[in-house]
């Protein structure tokens, strides 16, 4: 293994005095960099949409949306699909998240995990992978072994494989369907792929899961409309939606959400179709869930 042919392990001359300056301009030099992030995966948009239109086409079939990756990758995928039931109140099975090493690598590092190659593969046949589910590995360096595995585990059996790496021309880059690979530069500390690298594939993470979910219908203008009311901040929050989304007062809101089990989508139909429950599920089905389908002939 030769870490001075990855981008990710690049000295960053523009760093390399951090430890001599003040608090506030080691603060600068690290938001400096930072920036830099944001243009590098400005670069892969291309690519990055054509994955939110794979993964939103297998989700509606069916489909799977399975991340996989080791340490700051793995606990990144792990964030994002945790967020999505709670979101777009999608099933807690429809995104999922695996780390090498299991739930206790989520918290503390697994020595050794990374580098098996066989346990990526293991890790997906448990979720009896098909070929409806798209895997995106995420891997800074783009040669982690156990990313690479379930990547290739995935392929073999005919499911959809979405690379994230930082370094271009990578096995990762190499071995997808489809490679997103943002290169935002050395890292402010050399070998920290949790800074830059990190961002990076937070802010992919973030595009490929909510770019599906509005494809899925889940966002109405740019309302969360499919949010679960699972605490009192979201029922607050399914509330200011359905107001935003149909003018009417809170009390109204409330009114008409306590009649359909707090679904907001539903409320919003019934609401701008002057409609019954039954009728705003009705026309949300023969709409596949879209509420600017759903109301389209009433407006």
């Amino acid at each position: 293994m030769d870490l001075s042919t990855l981008k990710t392990e690049e000295r960053n001359p523009l760093t390399d005095n951090i430890d001599k300056v003040s608090t506030l301009e080691m603060l600068r030099i690290i938001n400096r960099e930072d920036q830099k992030v944001a243009t590098a995966v400005e670069k892969e948009l291309p690519n990055i949409a054509e994955a939110v239109d794979v993964i939103a086409q297998q989700l509606h079939e069916g489909g799977r949306l399975i991340y996989i990756g080791c340490g700051t990758s793995g606990r990144l995928g792990i964030l994002d699909s945790v967020e999505c039931p709670p979101t777009y109140s999608t099933d807690p099975g429809q995104v999922i998240g695996l780390i090498a090493g299991g739930y206790d690598a989520i918290f503390k590092a697994v020595e050794g995990a990374e580098d098996n190659w066989k346990l990526g593969e293991q890790d997906l046949k448990k979720l009896e992978l098909t070929d409806k589910d798209v895997v995106v590995g995420l891997a800074a360096s783009g040669r982690t072994p156990y990313v690479l595995g379930g990547m290739a585990y995935a392929k073999s059996i005919g499911a959809k494989v979405v690379g994230v790496s930082c370094c271009p021309g990578s096995e990762i880059a190499e071995s997808a369907d489809i490679a997103i690979t943002p290169t935002p530069g050395p890292e402010v500390v050399t070998g920290s792929t949790r800074m830059k690298s990190g961002t990076a594939q937070k802010l992919v993470c973030n595009m490929l899961s909510t770019g599906a979910m509005i494809r899925l219908g889940k966002v109405y203008g740019n309302l969360m409309v499919d949010v679960k009311p699972s605490n009192k901040k979201l029922i607050q929050r399914c509330k200011h939606i359905v107001c935003e989304a149909t003018g009417v007062p809170t009390s109204e809101a409330e009114a008409v959400l306590e009649q359909c089990d707090y679904r907001p989508k539903v409320a919003i139909v019934m609401i701008l179709c002057k409609c019954s429950e039954e009728e705003a599920v009705r026309r949300l089905e023969a709409a596949d869930g879209r509420i600017a389908m759903a109301i389209e002939h009433t407006r």
